[in-house]
């Protein structure tokens, strides 16, 4: 029998030397024939880029790893960027959380941010237009969407939600010999991993798509590799599409075997852990639409390799959760698990990771990590869209922590020092975010601790309930309790379910979800779709325009007011292509290119300009839409009268109105962000705008609810820079000037083009980079009211504002409801009509669009009069109740005088059942052996409500006379009810004009009931 030891060392210590045994994942032990790693020792490696020769596998005692995950990135970075022949620019990775692009949940590869390159639609001032290589590690999230490895994390060892992509393109620059030959040397020569273990695989033919086999990729490798190691697979391991539509292509993957000395191209693309794929590189050389494949005017390379697998290789290391990055957040939840069995990571997974503590270090290590990047990227936990995918990883983290691991609640924010340690150098924003990153996790965790006992409590007794009950599927009302009720995401409860044996009704749960669906959200995009598909113009179709010397749009007239130059029609797009060979005709749908506009095509958060095409013959076209892309701007619309043709002359006719109403919405948005800056900090940070003809509204990073004062300040800012009349100017200048200007401002992920337009109002009152339209003077914008500010998302608020017109309204309206206030603050009448009145003014203030730190003042007032009715009233009743007490005492007094055992009154003392409840216990006192019954109206004599209470002693109820039962039918004749207990009782009718006859019908009652009672 052969005995296996593992021994975990810190990355910062020795480990195995070279000679010790490699384990592959399944323990397998490789040939000691040195099939290692690394090529063998005799072999030198090139060193035309600069790099050094390849280590050996291991280092010295005492020494650092000779690949730690910081050092596999760099050179990754480095290689490319060194190319002699074609150095690569270091584009930065961008967002993982994309807030500039609402179609995507997150960035899922390193090619999302360059999409408009792809699509031909990369505006042509843009730094993307001029990129033709380009390289970099992209932080990506794939967890909801189309791209989910949510469910997966944490029961292996190879899936993340969040990763880093090393990523290299080619725009119409290189293609398959470079990009192959880059792969080969960069994997066997700079990170001297050995080739023996190396298959790649190539696109092999689809009768059904139309295309032979990629047999140019297969020769570029059988440079490299033997036949037997380069493997033709089908459409589906090795045909890149972006989506339905669109650039698309045949890829080449790299593959790697863990076990090595073997042949095992039967296992690539099994999916097993042993042969893993570590590079893709996707050669875009089509475009699909709805007629098919075409190919594209210009070829691009598109490459991508998972850093953690890679590194994984590097570290000779079984799986991505066993490399240096994870190390210090496996050792710190080990700190923080709640029993000792529970703080060794053992790497089980499936049937032996019987305890789940392993998949449940894996999956908390992944979610800080995803947490921590989204959130230092302003995305943050919500109800909805990439938040509520936020929200379920952090509360499938916590259940993992806390069920699992047995961690105190609040653990999970204490991982976010450690992941912000081990990435903070290559990611600086983790640093500078790291306050809000803790806060952010700290609130969420806190709001889902209260609630995850009770959840798991909850399940817990279900999943007995299910066990007597011979039942294997959880029922769809019941998962829909834990999501709505106690916060628990249907994943989560999918994952609890299939831990304990068990399935989870999710059509149920589906049906039980519909009354909650978001109505807003298919508002929004029905509205968007318009009705119908949206006319674009992608890569295909800005190639044609381009093949055919047709010039982009010049727009500089957007900037010109009251214009309406003459343009010419360079091409007519419908949504069956481009209309070449015929006019598009009256009530046609259809996009028309120009060669120059004064439309302002949607952009920066305004929207489009609106008008009309004066056509030849007198015809119109009406443009509801303008939008650019690649610098064509496509105004769409409908052919209302007459025909258009290409070629053709057509007057420009914007609609200025909407425009006149938008630009002073625009400037103030940039003022109004100026101000915020001034009141609230440095913090805030732009996170989207809103800018039309009725209305301003500005997204912005803060972490609570602002303060009416600090609502005030910000509208009076913005109010003295509209008085001040200060000017509003433009500048075009080179994009790296422009950055440093002092107190320059530009949105957070947003790409600017090169040069770059800069708007200034006044001075310094805001500086910012913009291509919108604007007032010439602050003056124009008239007035400024801040109508509403909300919450967004956690740490995400939202202002609503209007100028003009709709502003002086709000004054006017504000100043009016001010008055009225004031009146009612002197008024003299009764405390009734006082709190009645306080009542309607609260109702009115609440909706009409007003100043909203006006609206917070006035709402004060009116609660202050409200207090002051109440606390009159309250003292009013009090003297009510002291008289009826009096008065009861009187009467109580003179019934025993006349030997009365049932005494049956009216009394004054409102429908209060507090003060009735005092009668009662007077009565109690005085005369405990008499049944009472008092009857009192709220207002004398009003014909409203009625309240009647009794009290009756034991030895009565035992004769047959029960206070509950007396009180419903004296109350009966009158529409009330009541209720309560034999000796005790009150009841209540909304309204009644005969007093008298629940007081006669409660007398006849008790004489009934009582034996020889007197009333």
């Amino acid at each position: 029998m052969r005995l296996l030891f593992f021994l975990f060392v810190p990355p910062t210590m020795i480990v195995l030397p070279p000679s010790a045994t490699a384990l592959s994942s399944f323990g397998r032990r490789a040939s000691s024939s040195a099939v290692s790693l690394l090529r063998p020792p005799a072999f030198v490696p090139p060193r035309a880029f600069g790099f050094p020769r390849a280590a050996t596998r291991l280092l010295a005692a005492g020494t650092d790893l000779e690949w730690p995950t910081s050092r596999v990135r760099s050179t990754f970075v480095d290689y490319f960027s060194r190319l002699p022949s074609s150095p690569h620019t270091v584009h930065p990775s961008s967002a993982c959380a994309p807030l500039n692009d609402p179609t995507l949940l997150f960035t899922n590869a390193g090619m999302n941010q360059f999409k408009p390159i792809f699509l031909g639609q990369a505006d042509p001032a843009s730094a993307l237009a001029t990129l033709d290589r380009a390289v970099n590690s992209q932080k990506c999230i794939r967890a909801g969407g189309k791209h989910n490895d949510l469910e997966d994390v944490g029961r292996d060892t190879y899936h993340h939600t969040f990763f880093e992509m090393l990523g290299t393109w080619s725009f119409g620059d290189y293609f398959k010999a470079d990009a192959i030959k880059y792969a080969w040397e960069l994997l066997t020569e700079v990170y001297g991993i050995d080739e023996r273990r190396l298959y790649a695989t190539y696109f092999g033919g689809d009768a059904s798509l139309g295309l032979e086999a990629d047999l140019e990729a297969r020769d570029l490798w059988l440079r490299f590799l033997p036949p037997e190691r380069v493997i033709g697979c089908d459409a589906k391991d090795n045909f890149w599409e972006m989506g339905e539509t669109g650039p698309c292509g045949p890829c080449s993957e790299i593959h790697y075997d863990r076990v090595g000395d073997r042949d095992a191209s039967e296992l690539v693309n099994a999916d097993l852990p042993e042969v893993i794929e570590i590079w893709n590189i996707v050669f875009i050389q089509y475009n699909r639409d709805e007629r098919g494949l075409s190919p594209l005017p210009k070829k691009h390379i598109d490459t991508g390799m998972g850093l953690e697998r890679l590194v994984s290789l590097l570290q000779d290391v079984p799986s991505n959760y066993d490399i240096d990055a994870f190390a210090a957040i496996f050792d710190k939840i080990s700190q923080m698990a709640g029993e000792e069995e529970l703080r060794k990571y053992g790497g089980l997974v499936g049937e032996e990771d019987v305890t789940l503590r392993d998949t449940a270090y894996r999956a908390v290590a992944d979610h800080a990590r995803a947490l921590s990047f989204a959130i230092a990227d302003g995305a943050v936990p919500s109800n909805e869209g990439r938040g509520y995918v936020l929200r379920r990883i952090l509360r499938r983290a916590a259940r993992y922590g806390q069920q699992i691991l047995k961690c105190e609640p609040g653990f999970f924010t204490k991982l976010v020092p450690t992941v912000i340690d081990t990435f903070g150098e290559a990611y600086p924003e983790l640093v500078k975010n790291k306050d809000t990153i803790v806060e952010v996790i700290d609130e969420e965790e806190r709001a889902f601790s209260t609630m995850l006992d009770r959840g798991i409590k909850f399940f817990n007794n279900l999943r007995s309930e299910m066990a007597d009950q011979k039942r294997t599927q959880v029922r769809g009302d019941q998962a829909f309790f834990l999501y709505d009720s106690l916060g628990f995401p249907v994943d989560l409860t999918e994952l609890m379910a299939e831990e304990a044996g068990l399935t989870v009704d999710l059509d149920g749960f589906a049906a039980e979800m519909e009354a909650q669906k978001t109505r807003s959200r298919e508002a929004r995009y029905a509205n968007k779709a318009g009705g119908g598909k949206r006319l674009e113009l992608i890569a295909e179709q800005t190639a044609w325009l381009a093949d055919r010397a047709i010039a982009t749009t010049d727009d500089d007239a957007k900037f010109q007011w009251h214009v309406a130059p003459e343009a010419r029609v360079q091409a007519l797009f419908s949504a069956e292509g481009f209309l070449t060979d015929r006019p598009a005709t009256e009530g046609q749908s259809l996009g028309i290119v120009l060669d120059r506009s004064p439309f302002y095509a949607e952009a920066g958060g305004q929207e489009n300009d609106v008008g009309v095409l004066v056509l030849p013959g007198g015809g119109t076209f009406r443009v509801d839409d303008v939008q650019s892309y690649g610098g064509y701007l496509l105004h769409t619309g409908r052919v209302e009268t007459g025909e258009v043709n290409v070629g053709d002359a057509v007057v420009c006719q914007v609609d200025y109105e909407p425009r006149k109403r938008t630009a002073p919405n625009h400037t103030m948005t940039h003022v109004l962000n100026s101000a915020l800056r001034a009141v609230l900090g440095d913090g805030v940070d732009q996170r989207g705008s809103l800018c039309n003809a009725d209305k301003l509204r500005f997204d912005f990073s803060h972490k609570k609810a602002m303060k009416p004062k600090q609502l005030k300040g910000v509208e009076s800012r913005v109010r003295e820079i509209i008085d001040d009349g200060l000017p509003v100017t433009s500048l075009v200048m080179p994009l790296k000037e422009a950055t440093e200007i002092p107190g320059v401002r530009a949105v957070f992920g947003e790409v600017y083009p090169d040069p770059v337009r800069v708007v200034t109002v006044g001075d310094d009152a805001s500086v910012e980079f913009c291509g919108g339209t604007h007032l010439a003077n602050t003056a124009e914008a008239e007035a400024f009211v801040l109508l509403e500010e909300t919450a967004v998302a956690k740490g995400v608020r939202r202002i609503t504002a209007v100028t003009g017109a709709s502003a002086l309204r709000a004054i006017e309206e504000g100043t009016a409801l001010e008055t009225r206030v004031g009146e009612a603050e002197s008024f003299a009448g009764s405390d009734t009509d006082l709190e009645a009145l306080a009542v309607s003014l609260r109702k009115d203030i609440d909706a009409r669009e007003i100043s909203a730190p006006l609206k917070a003042d006035l709402r004060g007032r009116i609660e202050a009069l409200q207090k002051k009715a109440a606390a009159a009233k309250k003292a009013l009743l009090a003297m009510r109740v002291d008289r009826a007490l009096n008065a009861v005492g009187e009467q109580i007094l003179d019934a025993r005088t006349q030997g009365q055992r049932v005494l049956v009154t009216k009394v004054d003392i409102g429908a209060d059942g507090k003060a009735a409840n005092k009668v009662v216990e007077a009565v109690r006192s005085l005369a405990p052996e008499m049944a009472f019954m008092g009857v009192s109206e709220e207002e004398e004599d009003s014909g409203g409500k009625v309240l009647c209470f009794t009290v009756v002693p034991e030895g009565m109820v035992e004769e047959g006379l029960r206070a509950d039962e007396w009180v419903r039918n004296a109350l009966e004749a009158s529409g009330g009810r009541g209720g309560g207990k034999p000796n005790a009782a009150q009841g209540q009718a909304k309204a009644c004009d005969d007093v008298g006859g629940i007081m006669f019908a409660g007398t006849v009652f008790a004489t009934e009931k009582a034996q020889g009672a007197s009333v």
